[in-house]
């Protein structure tokens, strides 16, 4: 039984994949924002020190990007209580701070087998295309955890549709120094801009982009 889902899995998969390149090169005609307009983020968050790292770089943006729609995984116990600290000392000096926080099953465990593992990210894919067409964020901002995966799948998908051009910036991890994450190799041919932390990333994936360390 259970290895008919995993066939299930990989051949559902290998059906998206199709659509995921789609995407890459069929991108819409982005309409002009103003300066001063407000931008719809929605925020992948991640344990441990990828949630740390996204609040950081969360810090240095103005109060145009509101609100904030965080993503994180629904077995993900510390995240909350980190954005909710960061939201409140925000709300201080902000009047107008706007978030939501919405949870979806995590695509991959730490040391799950890459069999079980495509029919987990299928089933968060189920859970976040709903999300992402529902909330229609401007802007996806994440960091390698495995979570943003299908939530960058559902925005490249409404670009595709036309619903909405959705822009995707990935910045990979400052612990990653020579190679990129799984999620960082799979989303640097998908993302409209991708970040690196350190100059030997640079040097090998010649698209990305390097500004020092931001985090």
């Amino acid at each position: 039984m259970e290895s008919s889902w995993v066939t299930l899995g990989i051949a559902a998969f290998l059906l998206l994949l199709p659509f995921l390149f789609a995407a890459r090169f069929l991108r819409t005609r982005r309409a002009h924002v103003p300066r001063n307009a407000a931008v719809s983020l929605l925020v992948v968050a991640g344990s441990g020190g990828h949630t740390t790292e996204i609040l950081r770089l969360l810090s240095s943006l103005s109060q145009t990007y509101s609100p904030r729609h965080y993503v994180l995984a629904d077995s993900d116990k510390m995240s909350e209580e980190k954005i909710r600290s960061f939201e409140q000392q925000r709300a201080e000096t902000a009047s107008n701070s706007l978030f939501t926080l919405h949870r979806i099953p995590r695509s991959r465990e730490v040391r799950q087998l890459w069999s079980s593992s495509v029919v987990t990210t299928l089933r968060s894919m189920f859970y976040s295309l709903p999300l992402t067409f529902r909330l229609k964020p401007d802007l996806v901002l994440c960091n390698g955890p495995g979570t943003c995966v299908p939530i960058c799948a559902s925005a490249l998908l409404l670009r595709m549709l036309g619903i909405k051009s959705v822009t995707i910036v990935y910045v990979e991890s400052i612990c990653r120094v020579e190679n990129l994450s799984l999620s960082g190799k799979i989303l640097y041919h998908f993302s409209d801009y991708f970040i690196v932390q350190w100059p030997a990333l640079k040097e090998k994936y010649p698209k990305s982009l390097y500004l020092g360390r931001i985090v």
